[in-house]
């Protein structure tokens, strides 16, 4: 279940640009990458997302265009909250929620009913679907 909390923060939005760096950085240090103002890695806008844990859990990721997001679980208490940024082609989410770590996911494109899966770093995948889609099948 928190690895699903997680992920819904991998919901994660960049609404943040930055200007190109100089060619100062170095292989290994993470790059903060400019996307849409509110949007996550794989241009998915900012919105309600439901998030379907590999064991078929679920949660509910609030992702604002503020660069923040909230994670509510199903008897919908805020299980963990923070910021989200895109950093190197992956949506990051760092928790202010104590004892919750931070976490970046890959993610696939995006269907036509705007689902997706999203690949944590550490863990199994999840599937991610705008709110509407979800609640309309």
């Amino acid at each position: 279940m928190r690895k699903l909390i997680m992920l819904a923060g991998a919901l994660a939005l960049a609404a943040c640009s930055q200007e190109p760096a100089e060619d100062t950085a170095t292989a290994e240090a993470p790059v903060e990458e400019a996307a849409p103002a509110g949007a996550v890695a794989n241009g998915s806008p900012a919105g309600v997302y439901e998030v379907t844990n590999a064991d078929g859990s679920k949660m509910t990721a609030n992702i604002n265009a503020d660069g923040t997001y909230s994670d509510v679980a199903a008897d919908g208490t805020v299980a963990e909250e923070g910021t989200y940024a895109v950093v190197d082609g992956k949506t990051c989410f760092t928790p202010t929620t104590e004892g919750a770590k931070p976490m970046c996911f890959t993610e696939s494109a995006p269907g036509d009913d705007g689902s997706f899966t999203a690949t944590p770093d550490e863990g199994d995948p999840v599937t991610v679907r705008p709110a509407t889609a979800a609640t309309t099948e």
